[in-house]
């Protein structure tokens, strides 16, 4: 139809963007992350005192030993008992905000995955012809499991560092202001080394998320159409584009994360230097006496704690840009176009007699492409109509059309007189049963495959439709008949099999009218003539659309239409069409011909 690209690079070029909508799809959860925060700040606060009180006990041990000569454990232990008490506080608060938080994460990519499935179902076919699929699983798996690895982490870390950053400093300037003075010089030096090094790291970032979905397509790809690389001999060239792509992910994902760890060593550096600077002046103030050793215990204590947040949010920040990344596509997907909405009021057909007629069509998947050029057509109740061209005649497009997979660009289809613009798309659809070229059955038993349009159908409906289909003594004769599973390929039954279990799952739904498509070209004579007879049981009295390469099935139908390039050129039965010796005769007779 039309060939399908890969989804547009996600860059996060607008990070503040991005970050306020990932806040607001958080709005949700705002009680609970508020909570979370107020108790990792408010351990955070408790665990501060810890090195003032520590400093203060080591200030009364020296003090009591050059007054007593030894040590006076009275004067100490409520202090010591003050110590544990600030511990075990800050230690349940610490608890009950990875709780929460851990919680609050589950639910939040679980509600992520919700809307992205959601939005799969909402999205129009278009974008799936489009897109590939691999690029579109990364955004559910590989984007979602990046947010969620690192949310909860992020939300509370950036909050309750920056507060370790001023509760430290705080002190700091409260012991000494001199010796604060030195620590907090290296700072703006460290921020400045974090804040270039995210920059860069940010780019790699965003292409790796970009590589990595392109990756996972061209596995798929490999995956699943395996059997076509090795009897093509491709092996090579596939694998050849596998390494591109691995390579450029393999060149993304060390720089990102050589970049984002970057920061931590060149943080520690500047840090180390404040150390010295710090050692030579509290040596110096100790000596004068303008300073206690206990002070100085507590303000290296205080020290050690003001460098982890530096070094902590230098390693957020990297983290950040590649959460910011993932979001964002995630974010650019729930805000893809979704199908236009179906009508307030939309119209029912009670009883389908199965008139079909298209009005002056004109459509094109590209506006300055048309495929599909003034196309009309009248179908009576009951009658088969068969569709024949060449490939890229618009066929295909002409059921994409009626399915209300695309709507037209000008004109209109009506059944039963009602134009289905006005109807609602699924009503549209369940007025058809399709049986089509690719026989799609899913993982799980042959019943649960019959009864996937009618699931609530009884096993006594089902036998009745694979009896009429001529497929139930092949069931029957599975080890475990109608509970029989079906693998993931479904290659362990024939290509002729599964057609006849998609015409049965028809039979089941019992549809007003039947769509089929190209539905004999997989499969060989002997099937061919078995789907046949069980394609006229399923036909009977239905309005059927039935597209086709393979004339011979065509000929008892009792209209056929040629298209060639978006129009009818020719249309009449299968005799009259031969009569005229024209485009058709020319088909049809160029298909005997090679046989």
């Amino acid at each position: 139809m039309h060939g399908k690209g890969k989804m547009p690079e996600k860059r996060a070029k607008n990070p503040k963007k991005t970050l306020k909508s990932l806040l607001h799809s958080l709005k949700p959860f705002f009680p609970i992350i508020i909570f979370a925060i107020f108790c990792a700040i408010a351990s955070i606060i408790l665990s501060l005192f810890s090195p003032k009180i520590l400093g203060n006990i080591t200030n009364l041990a020296v003090e009591s030993v050059n007054k007593a000569g030894s040590l006076n454990l009275e004067e100490i232990k409520p202090l010591a008992l003050h110590v544990i008490l600030i511990y075990l506080a800050s230690a349940v608060l610490g608890y009950f905000q990875s709780f929460l938080l851990s919680k609050m994460t589950a639910n939040y990519t679980k509600s992520l995955r919700s809307k992205i499935i959601r939005k799969i179902s909402a999205l129009p076919v278009s974008f799936f012809d489009k897109h590939q699929n691999g690029d579109i699983l990364s955004v559910l798996t590989n984007d979602v499991d990046i947010i969620a690895g690192s949310l909860s982490e992020e939300l509370v870390q950036i909050l309750t560092n920056l507060t370790t950053l001023l509760g430290c400093l705080v002190m700091m300037f409260v012991i000494s202001p001199e010796l604060a003075l030195v620590a907090v010089i290296v700072v703006p030096i460290s921020v400045f080394s974090i804040s270039e090094i995210a920059k860069k790291s940010q780019s790699h970032f965003a292409s790796q998320r970009s590589v990595l979905g392109k990756l996972n397509s061209h596995i798929e790809e490999d995956y699943s159409g395996a059997l076509i690389i090795k009897s093509n001999s491709h092996e090579a060239q596939s694998l050849e584009a596998f390494k591109t792509s691995s390579e450029k992910l393999y060149e993304d994902s060390w720089k990102a994360q050589f970049l984002g760890s970057l920061a931590f060593p060149l943080v520690h550096f500047f840090t180390n230097l404040g150390y010295i600077g710090i050692c030579v002046l509290g040596a110096t103030l100790a000596l004068k006496g303008k300073l206690l050793i206990g002070n100085i215990q507590a303000f290296i204590q205080y020290l050690a704690k003001f460098n982890q947040p530096l070094t902590s949010l230098s390693q957020i920040m990297a983290t950040l840009q590649q959460t910011l990344a993932a979001f964002e596509r995630i974010d650019n997907f729930l805000n893809e176009p979704e199908e236009s909405p179906d009508p307030e009021k939309p119209k029912l057909i009670e009883t389908v007699k199965g008139a079909v007629e298209f009005h002056n069509i004109c459509f094109g998947y590209e506006k300055d492409k048309q495929i599909i050029k003034n196309f009309n057509l009248s179908v009576k109740p009951g009658e088969q109509v068969a569709i024949v061209g060449p490939t890229g005649a618009g066929k295909t497009t002409i059921i994409n059309l009626l399915m209300r997979f695309y709507d037209p660009d000008s004109g209109y289809i009506t059944i039963d007189g009602v134009p289905t613009k006005e109807m609602n798309r699924s009503n549209v659809r369940k007025l058809f049963g399709m049986v089509l070229q690719d026989t799609w059955l899913f993982s799980g038993s042959i019943k649960d495959n019959l009864s996937y349009g009618k699931p609530s159908a009884s096993i006594n409906e089902i036998q009745h439709a694979a009896k009429t289909a001529g497929i139930d003594h092949l069931i029957e004769s599975m080890p475990e008949g109608y509970t029989t599973e079906i693998n993931e390929d479904s290659d362990n039954i024939s290509a002729g099999e599964k057609q006849l279990l998609t015409i049965t799952r028809a039979l089941v739904n019992n549809p007003p009218m039947m769509i089929l498509d190209e539905a004999t070209s997989n499969v060989d004579t002997r099937a061919e003539e078995l789907i046949q007879e069980a394609f006229n049981k399923l036909t009977k009295g239905r309005t059927t659309f039935i597209i086709a390469h393979r004339l011979s099935t065509i000929r008892n139908a009792d209209l056929i239409l040629v298209l060639k390039d978006g129009s009818i050129v020719e249309q009449g039965n299968h005799n009259s069409l031969l009569k005229k010796n024209g485009f058709y005769a020319e088909l049809y007779n160029s298909q005997f011909a090679n046989s």
